[in-house]
């Protein structure tokens, strides 16, 4: 009886004291008289357990001469009221920061930016946090400047994406290649692909040059939108700036021509791509098998689960059951229990619809 009375958790009226304990033993540290390291401070900061002490703690912390706030504090105090939601807190310190003209590094603000974006579901203040660090003798990096373009293409904010990207020149960013793909990212999602496709001839003028990232977008929502074609003369574009396709490119493509039902090409694409010195992916074989099976090429997706066999790729149960029942209603039961017995080998259970179709066949 008396261990399970010692297992049970402290009421939460003891819980609470312990809390209020703790905080008050660490506030009290600000107290003494001794010099306090920055590590010091930054410790009792860390061992804070009720965020609505925060900003009093660092208000005492400040009136004391022998202690002038880091970045570091900083960023500890924002990453603990963040985690608590306490925003309006956040906006107090950095008002608090900005007053006394405190001087943040971008890599502080790139932390911020994503707080407000990832944590507090703010766009708007993360966009206004980028505007605002020049007032903190901060210039935005590349990398933060494209985090929020990305953040803004990710939440489908297209309006917004163009006039970021307008604002380079006054931020003082130089734009890069990866600000490009997700301008053009962004405006394929958004519908407009020949937008998209124009910035292959903007970006040598901005000292950028289009990379496999760049073409691969593109091609894919061209094959989604049914212009395969298209799609290939971007792919003989990139081997023309002999930019070396990987397997994503060859993915796209493949599934581009199984979905206008030309099998044919995708198998001989699929063939083509080693001796280009790329290799397929459970996702190549997956694609092409798919546009196999769906193209009524029965005895071509047979082979090709055997060839995945030896490359230990492993089809998905849905391509499996509806190779038996295209097998079996070809009459090729041979085959069919051959790929049966192929299925139960990588561990998936057929269904009574399989073994009926198989036994009534």
């Amino acid at each position: 009886m008396s261990r399970a009375l010692a297992r049970r958790p402290a009421p939460p009226f003891l819980r609470l004291r312990s809390i209020v304990c703790d905080d008050g033993y660490w506030m009290g540290r600000l107290d003494h008289k001794d010099w306090l390291a920055p590590n010091e401070v930054l410790k009792i900061f860390a061992n804070i357990r009720d965020p609505g002490l925060i900003t009093s703690v660092f208000n005492k912390a400040c009136n004391r001469r022998d202690y002038k706030p880091s970045e570091a504090l900083y960023s500890l105090m924002i990453d603990k009221l963040a985690c608590a939601r306490r925003f309006s807190d956040v906006e107090e310190l950095l008002a608090k920061a900005r007053a006394e003209k405190f001087r943040f590094s971008d890599e502080f603000f790139y932390r911020l930016i994503k707080m407000y974006g990832n944590v507090a579901e703010h766009p708007q203040k993360a966009i206004d946090t980028l505007f605002a660090m020049p007032g903190y003798n901060c210039w935005p990096s590349t990398k933060t400047f494209n985090y929020v373009l990305h953040m803004l293409v990710c939440k489908r904010q297209y309006e917004v994406v163009h006039e970021i990207y307008s604002s380079a020149p006054r931020l003082g960013v130089t734009l890069d290649t990866c600000s490009f793909n997700i301008l053009v990212k962004g405006l394929c999602q958004f519908g407009k692909i020949d937008e998209a496709m124009s910035l292959l001839h903007e970006m040598p003028k901005q000292g950028c040059q289009p990379n496999v990232t760049t073409y691969s977008t593109l091609m894919h929502f061209l094959c989604q939108r049914c212009q395969v074609d298209k799609a290939f003369e971007l792919f003989e574009r990139m081997q023309k700036q002999d930019i070396a396709a990987d397997t994503v490119v060859y993915n796209i493509l493949i599934s581009g021509l199984c979905k206008e039902e030309r099998v044919t090409e995708a198998f001989g694409l699929f063939k083509s791509m080693t001796s280009e010195g790329c290799y397929p992916n459970s996702g190549t074989y997956q694609v092409l098998l798919d546009g196999l099976i769906s193209s009524g090429k029965f005895g071509e997706a047979k082979n090709l689960i055997s060839v995945m066999s030896t490359e230990s790729v492993r089809p998905s149960f849905q391509s499996y059951k509806l190779l038996i029942d295209g097998l079996c209603s070809d009459d090729c039961l041979d085959d069919a229990h051959l790929v049966l017995k192929q299925m139960v080998g990588q561990g998936f259970v057929p269904r009574m619809g399989t073994w009926r179709k198989l036994l009534t066949s």
